[in-house]
């Protein structure tokens, strides 16, 4: 009989506010210490031991996902200068390469036709301009985090890192004549580094200790290693991030400064790029907003959504030379409406925004000299009842056209090109999906939950029609995740196939913490209230056992990152609703991390989950639902934990942590830890595809759906 690692016992103290916490296995975190490396193979080596009676049905997963994805494609063009740029992968590498293609002509925005030759070849006149597959040759790890062209085309940076710690190495190389690289090779930097509007000049940012990217730098190109760099802008508040960008018409850099309930944009004319930044709106304790440039009328305007005095926030419009100034309000707050985002271009302006708990997308044209005004913004329809869309790839200031992504749980991944004169979707692309995909086979539906304060919580379900039958208790998967105002909304993904086609149903429970229903949905599920999005989830579970979807022997919740503190939340609450719990890079420590400030991102998420360290009844609170601390003897599901030894945002200590005293109460958990990743896991798709092929194995063993769907 397989028998689990000892854990030893090294008791420490943890004292605050008077209360005395004795933590057993807090050694662990001591990560350069052999014996805690040592004690983390053998978690590794018990847990392949326990599963290797999976290993052909990942094996199996693993071809699934493998022979359904099209492994040579390529990504849509997208226009910028006088390129198309665009992405290809090719059968047997594990990364994608950046490519890029000359236009036939300046009146041309209709991407080129994504036939077998340029998915094979590329488009005629190819430049290649990062192979990440020679990137990250020799490492075991690898991550692109800065990648921009300057605008006149003639220069790249790039940063990776190849640890998984998030800290990037960027470089800069010509993309005229013989492609030399410079000597600019600047260490540690974080992520988003980009060129000024002449390409004179880059901008990025690093980290402090805490991992937090507190200062923005302006380094000259071809002036080495960043010595002699010029600090731009320190933030001194360890509350806030902070990031740099350039707008869409490059008439404006943007340092962007955030906490979790407070932002502060400062804006640099991108014509002086050493000049100095001038603040939009000073910042304001939990207002937070976001700035576009627009130009309206021939005068340059900031579209900015914001929501002082308007909790679900509004767009309003002020002068750029005088952003304090008057406002004019453009869409006004509305309780019913949670507005994100605003895109502004030269000739319109998007909007996106959520409406009973959907993502919605709005497009108004900007009227010019002589034209009739329509700034009234008109709402894209789609048909499916569950879908997501969005805007993105859209870099050129006088495009004609909006690119848009779209899906659902039963459409693959779409680009569509919305053109602004006509009101007409092109699709320009769709997620293809081989070996015979049937979408009519798929189906998708919405169930309420009614919690324990009587809010209504939304469930989105997807299953194959054929395979089970609503009312007749199948295997079901429910995933959760219900903090940082994030929503998980509908989409499609090939790997799920690999569940659904063996009758299982997946679920997502949209708990607040979330954002899917605006922003009091989210002010609901998060510090003094965070115990919503733990009793939002199980009441979620029992709606779906009382409407006979499934049954609590075959039903696992599945859970990330915070998610991961909702799962660990969760099988302290109700531990008999169900039969597996996934906790993928878990936060089921949090207490021990929010009190310490010198960890990565400690104070910065006081914001998110309150601040222990000063606030006794926050401290009490966080203590009452901590996963680790709350561990008690009782029947616990199977639960497996899935971490990465480089994580920097929830370290691998935690779940080590809660493992180990899950096995204290007689528990049965597993620990699977990835020795050279990050908080994303592994890298590499093919890689990434047999560790989504693990978790997916043990999640059907543990709901009863395997080996197969016959």
């Amino acid at each position: 009989m397989l028998t689990p690692p000892v854990t030893p016992k090294k008791p420490v103290e943890r004292t605050h506010h008077g209360d005395v916490y004795v933590d057993d296995y807090e050694w662990l975190r001591e990560k350069e210490d052999p014996a805690v490396i040592a004690h983390l193979h053998e978690e590794n080596a018990y847990t392949n031991a326990r599963t290797e009676h999976l290993a052909v049905l990942r094996e199996q997963i693993f071809d699934e996902i493998k022979t359904r994805t099209r492994e040579t494609d390529m990504s849509v063009p997208v226009r910028e200068g006088d390129w198309w740029y665009y992405t290809r992968t090719i059968e047997g590498k594990q990364y994608g390469i950046h490519c890029r293609a000359p236009i036939a002509s300046a009146d041309d925005w209709v991407p080129p036709v994504l036939d077998e030759a340029a998915q094979q070849n590329g488009l005629p006149g190819e430049q290649i301009l990062l192979d990440d597959n020679v990137e990250a040759e020799g490492h075991d790890f690898y991550a692109l985090g800065s990648f921009d062209v300057s605008a006149d085309g003639t220069r790249l940076l790039w940063a990776v890192d190849t640890e998984g710690d998030e800290r990037y190495t960027l470089r800069v190389r010509s993309l005229a004549g013989d492609g030399a690289t410079f000597p600019d090779e600047i260490a540690g930097t974080a992520g988003g580094a980009l060129f000024d509007q002449t390409g004179a000049y880059v901008f990025y940012t690093t980290v402090d200790d805490s991992w937090r990217p507190d200062t923005v730098w302006r380094h000259r190109v071809g002036d080495g290693p960043g010595v002699d760099d010029i600090q731009v802008f320190h933030e001194p508040d360890e509350r806030f991030w902070i990031g740099v960008g350039l707008t869409r018409s490059r008439r404006f850099l943007v340092i962007e400064a955030g906490s979790s309930i407070t932002s502060e944009a400062s804006l640099l004319r991108s014509d002086d790029p050493t000049g100095q930044f001038r603040v939009v709106w000073p910042r304001k304790d939990g207002v937070e907003y976001d700035v576009e440039h627009a130009v309206v009328g021939g005068h340059d305007r900031l579209l900015i959504v914001h929501n002082d005095d308007a909790v679900n926030f509004e767009l309003v419009s002020v002068s750029a030379d005088d952003p304090q100034g008057p406002k004019r309000v453009l869409l006004p707050h509305d309780p019913a409406v949670r507005l994100e985002g605003v895109d502004a271009f030269r000739d319109f302006v998007s909007v996106e925004y959520r409406r009973e708990g959907m993502t919605r997308v709005a497009v108004a044209r900007l009227p010019h000299d002589g034209e009739p005004k329509d700034d009234t913004p008109h709402e894209l329809h789609f048909d499916e009842e569950l879908f997501t869309v969005g805007v993105g790839g859209n870099p050129e200031w006088t495009q004609p056209f909006l690119r848009l992504g779209y899906g659902s749980f039963v459409t693959p991944s779409t680009v569509y090109d919305y053109d602004v004169a006509t009101g007409e979707l092109a699709l320009r692309k769709q997620q293809p999906v081989l070996g015979g995909f049937d979408p009519s086979l798929f189906e998708q539906r919405r169930e309420w939950a009614v919690a324990e304060d009587g809010a209504r919580v939304p469930i989105s379900l997807v299953y194959r029609r054929d395979l089970v039958t609503p009312g007749e208790p199948a295997p079901l998967v429910l995933y959760g995740y219900g903090s940082y105002e994030a929503s998980m909304d509908p989409s499609f993904g090939i790997p799920r196939l690999s569940l659904l086609d063996r009758g299982v149903v997946f679920a997502i429970a949209h708990v607040r913490g979330g954002g899917e229903l605006g922003r009091l949905w989210y002010e609901n599920g998060k510090e003094l209230h965070k115990k919503n999005t733990f009793t939002d989830f199980v009441a979620a579970a029992r709606h779906l056992v009382d409407r006979g979807w499934t049954e609590t022997s075959r039903m696992a919740a599945q859970g990330g990152s915070a998610g991961g503190l909702l799962m660990g939340a969760v099988a302290n609450l109700a531990p008999r609703d169900f039969a597996g719990i996934l906790a993928e890079v878990p936060f089921v420590d949090p207490l021990t991390s929010i009190l310490d400030p010198s960890l990565p991102l400690t104070v910065i998420e006081w914001d998110e989950w309150g601040d222990p360290l000063h606030d006794p009844e926050v401290y009490d609170y966080m203590k009452s639902y901590s996963p680790y601390e709350n561990v008690h003897r009782t029947t616990y599901p199977r639960i497996l934990a899935i971490t990465s030894l480089n994580d920097t945002r929830v370290l691998y200590v935690e779940p080590a942590k809660w493992v180990a005293k899950l096995r204290e109460v007689g528990a049965d958990p597993l620990l699977k830890i990835e020795m050279a990743a990050g908080h994303g896991g592994v890298s590499g798709r093919y890689a990434a595809w047999r560790e989504r092929a693990f978790a997916l194995a043990w999640l059907l063993d543990v709901v009863g759906a395997h080996p197969s769907g016959e």
